[in-house]
């Protein structure tokens, strides 16, 4: 891996049900995440994503990008900045910015249509 390399890219649509299941999973039952119909009166446009959710989809390309084994993963770092939605896919990229003594810090962004959900993000893998 130099710098420069970008990371292969992974791609997930979490399903309308996602919520729901990451609700329970968590623990966070905010009805921002589970009931549109609440969101929607808070002013969102629908329920969102829960952003611990699109944090894991950066872990996930950052430890593939690792040969698939998580332990490699050493450090991860990010900026939430959007709002990610059920039903649309998501898309996470990097390029690593720096290479030394056995390890990539890779700069990683999480996009959903356009909008970046997660950004600044930094991941260290191991690669040695």
């Amino acid at each position: 891996m130099d710098q420069g390399e970008t990371i292969p890219e992974l791609r997930v649509t979490p399903d309308k049900y996602l919520p729901h299941r990451y609700a329970g999973a968590s623990g966070d039952f905010n009805p921002i995440h589970i009931d549109p119909e609440f969101a929607k009166q808070v002013g969102l446009p629908g329920n969102i994503l829960h952003g611990l959710y699109a944090m894991a989809q950066v872990a996930r390309a950052n430890a593939g990008a690792a040969g698939d084994d998580p332990r490699k993963l050493k450090r991860l770092s990010v900026q939430f900045r959007g709002m990610g939605f059920p039903e649309k896919e998501i898309v996470v990229t990097g390029t690593v910015k720096e290479v030394r003594d056995g390890h990539a810090v890779v700069d990683t962004v999480a996009e959903q249509d356009g909008n970046k959900i997660i950004r600044n993000a930094e991941a260290e893998i191991e690669i040695g």
